[in-house]
């Protein structure tokens, strides 16, 4: 049975891959939303670190699923990174699944950590049975954790894409020919997480890649660009970088459409 092509399913077949930046809290999504990104992602790491807790170690089922309450009303799709899903039963998972949906959320990312194919298979498949209209998005880590490897890593999509998933995730992955390889190989798009050293989204899409996450980037710049600030004020050197106004903040807290947050900046 074909699936039902939802407004996220559809922006992963257009003429163009997806460019889907990554928030860590309601200001970092609305102000994306205001520069015109139709969907958004979360960032488990930003999500994790902004608590003082780690990624990775199924510590912010919680709070993820609060964020996702927080975003899942927002003038934008949703999509949230929710590890492994925070559990190692997948009845559980399909429960999560379930209560992402209720908040809004359009899709999930589900990452495999290297752990059993069958296990993240049976993962993917009750989400699916709970949650069709979800769009899985299962990612491998044989490049992120492992050292790669094209049959390993075509091995564990396709279990991943027999299970129901409906798009397929390798991050850490960026040589051009590898990646072009892969797309060959799968029945759903390929999902890409970006690198200022790698191909530009535009070259990716050339590769036949359908969808380029930022991950953590953007918290991590974000994290840089406070500390750059610090440095430079007492230095005696005024800030460098766009500053918005305290009422271009408030603003993304204000019900109605996310208003830019670019025009009035400061440098």
């Amino acid at each position: 049975m074909n699936p039902v092509v939802t407004p996220f399913r559809a922006l992963h077949h257009t003429d163009k891959p997806l460019l889907l930046p990554n928030a860590w809290d309601h200001a970092s999504a609305s102000a994306l939303a205001a520069q015109g990104f139709e969907a958004i992602g979360t960032t488990s790491l930003g999500v994790a670190a902004a608590a003082g807790l780690p990624d990775g170690t199924a510590a912010t089922r919680d709070l993820t699923l609060s964020l996702a309450r927080q975003l899942g009303a927002g003038a934008f799709l949703l999509s949230v990174d929710a590890e492994d899903g925070f559990g190692q039963d997948p009845d559980d998972v399909a429960e999560l699944a379930r209560e992402l949906a209720g908040a809004g959320a359009v899709g999930i990312n589900l990452e495999d950590g290297l752990g059993p194919v069958a296990l993240h298979a049976a993962k993917i498949a009750a989400v699916k049975a709970a949650v069709p209209d979800l769009f899985v998005n299962a990612r491998t880590d044989t490049y992120w954790l492992g050292d790669g490897g094209h049959a390993e890593t075509c091995r564990r999509l396709d279990a991943y894409q027999q299970a129901g998933a409906d798009g397929v995730f390798v991050p850490g992955l960026g040589d051009a020919d590898r990646i072009a390889a892969l797309v060959k190989t799968l029945d759903v798009p390929l999902n890409i997480l970006y690198s200022p050293l790698g191909p530009t989204v535009a070259r990716l899409g050339d590769l036949g890649v359908r969808r380029v996450s930022l991950g953590s980037l953007l918290y991590r710049r974000a994290l840089g660009a406070a500390v750059d600030a610090a440095a430079d004020i007492r230095a005696g050197r005024p800030p460098r970088g766009l500053t918005p106004t305290y009422a271009d903040v408030q603003a993304l807290s204000a019900e109605g459409p996310p208003r830019s947050v670019g025009a009035s900046a400061t440098r």
